[in-house]
């Protein structure tokens, strides 16, 4: 009895590794964006002070040394008429940063501080407060701190040795916000969930599991991408909603079967929906090897002749012989992979093969070069 038990455990078991495999759900978090929750990018122009001589050539960047005599200019210093200063160690930089949704004012954000000049480099340099812009010409952040580079420079005697990057840095917590942006989330109490690709199959599904969860009628689809969510109108409720909404799990349409192909590096992906029509794949490589064997000629003893060298050269042509490979219908990536292998296909190779199925209709998927 307990023999015949342990068979059809096992029997059950194997039957359900050989069923087809559920598609994975995904939280609404991943699939979908909210309208309105983003983050929004800030920029504005500095000054880095106490570099060690590795600042910008004020003879090449004007516009650094412009920069510091208005910024003394307005600490009340007075320059002569006529100066001119010669400065090593500052440099003129672009701050970026990216403010994140519903930031307040008195929080930090990080920012980059990246050389606009020819500084050699902006370790152990100081950022000089600096306002930064939104698009709209507003300041919505205030930077300032110490300079953060993580690479390191040398030079001596015209020998220069350089790890990473010097002419950039950033700063953690180098901004402090000083306005709020404001947001229409929940306005006339509805929300608008974007996905990340349009897909209506998709859509569809996303405004199933919501209705069911919530009831009929709460979402409702307007195109292949944004989908309408009524939403509370108090604000305490709203963010609980929208917190149950992006755990809901929703199972996504498989996505459309591309192939990209970057003709520049060789590089070719292809996702798991790429399948093959029958075809045959015919390939084959021609080498030219051409080897040089100097040879010494010397002249006998007492003769007066000189010593030649002379080159045997010798040129090879091999044609390797074409390999024809035969791809049933309905192939999936791994038998595609396999057959382009089985004939020694290298990456450039294979951009010509994908093409030429792709003409030949045999490819279905999305041939895309980049």
């Amino acid at each position: 009895m307990r023999a015949f038990l342990k068979t059809a455990a096992l029997a059950c078991a194997m039957a359900l590794t050989l069923l087809p495999q559920a598609a994975r759900a995904e939280r609404l978090k991943d699939l979908t964006t909210i309208a309105g929750v983003r983050q929004n990018q800030l920029s504005g122009y500095g000054i880095v002070v106490g570099l060690d001589g590795s600042g910008d050539q004020t003879t090449q960047t004007p516009f650094t040394v412009q920069s510091i005599m208005s910024m003394l200019q307005a600490k009340g210093v007075n320059m002569p008429p006529g100066t001119s200063l010669q400065l090593k160690n500052v440099a003129a930089v672009m701050v970026t940063a990216s403010l994140p949704a519903f930031a307040q004012p008195g929080q930090t954000i990080d920012i980059t501080v990246s050389s606009i000049g020819n500084a050699k480099s902006l370790r152990g340099g100081t950022l000089i407060m600096t306002p930064l812009q939104g698009a709209d010409g507003q300041v919505y952040a205030m930077a300032q701190g110490n300079v953060l580079v993580g690479g390191v420079g040398a030079q001596a005697g015209g020998a220069q040795v350089q790890v990473n990057h010097l002419a950039v840095g950033k700063i953690s917590a180098g901004a402090t916000v000083e306005r709020a942006v404001a947001s229409n989330l929940g306005e006339n109490n509805q929300i608008r969930l974007e996905l990340n690709t349009t897909d209506f199959s998709t859509v569809a599904r996303v405004v199933e599991a919501i209705n069911n969860h919530f009831g009929p009628d709460i979402a409702t689809a307007l195109d292949g991408r944004v989908i309408r969510v009524r939403s509370p109108s108090s604000s305490d409720q709203r963010v609980a909603f929208i917190g149950i909404l992006e755990g809901l799990e929703v199972n996504p349409s498989k996505l459309a079967a591309k192939v990209i192909m970057n003709a520049r590096t060789g590089s070719v992906v292809m996702n798991q929906t790429v399948t093959l029509d029958t075809c045959a794949i015919s390939h084959g490589n021609l080498s030219v090897t051409i080897s040089s064997d100097p040879q010494v000629s010397q002249p006998g003893p007492f003769s007066g002749g000189q010593t030649v060298v002379t080159q045997n050269t010798q040129v090879e042509v091999k044609k390797d012989p074409g390999k024809v490979v035969m791809v049933k219908g309905g192939a999936s990536l791994a038998d595609v992979v396999k057959a382009m292998n089985a004939i020694g296909a290298s990456p450039q190779d294979l951009l010509s093969i994908l093409q030429a199925l792709k003409a030949a209709g045999s490819l279905r998927a999305e041939l895309e070069i980049i």
